[in-house]
């Protein structure tokens, strides 16, 4: 299916090794330059490297550092009798619309042939029945 394409390079050649054939001077004279400079401000360098390990230290305990999140804890009244009531009430919708959707689901099969209009009711009421399901258990 797919074809295989057979490539005939050097295994010793990698990008690193292009890389470094093609832009090798350059390193050779950048890393010539950055001695140089180590060796010409030595002191210099030991205390830039020092004032920024220090204001490290000073930014990751102030500026950097993320504040813990305070759990709040809502205290909600629960009046059991109104959440038992209103649990009733619930299940008592669900229950008339159950019965209002089995009526129409009978009555749409018991046709021979569907429209599509009531194909899509009936599509539609088979899924608010199982919806219905999924909330009772």
């Amino acid at each position: 299916m797919w074809k295989r394409i057979h490539s005939n390079r050097d295994p010793r050649d990698t990008l690193y090794s292009e890389i470094h054939k093609e832009f090798s001077n350059y390193f050779a004279i950048a890393g010539n330059a950055a001695k140089r400079l180590a060796s010409a401000y030595p002191k210099f360098l030991l205390g830039c490297m020092i004032f920024l390990m220090a204001l490290s230290f000073v930014l990751s305990f102030t500026v950097f550092r993320k504040p813990e999140k305070a759990n709040i804890t809502v205290v909600k009244k629960v009046n059991p009798v109104e959440d038992g009531f209103s649990q009733i009430l619930l299940a008592t919708g669900n229950i008339r619309e159950t019965m209002k959707l089995k009526k129409l689901v009978d009555s749409l099969t018991a046709k021979r042939q569907l429209s599509a209009e009531d194909s899509t009711l009936l599509d539609s009421a088979l899924n608010r029945l199982s919806k219905i399901h999924h909330l009772l258990k």
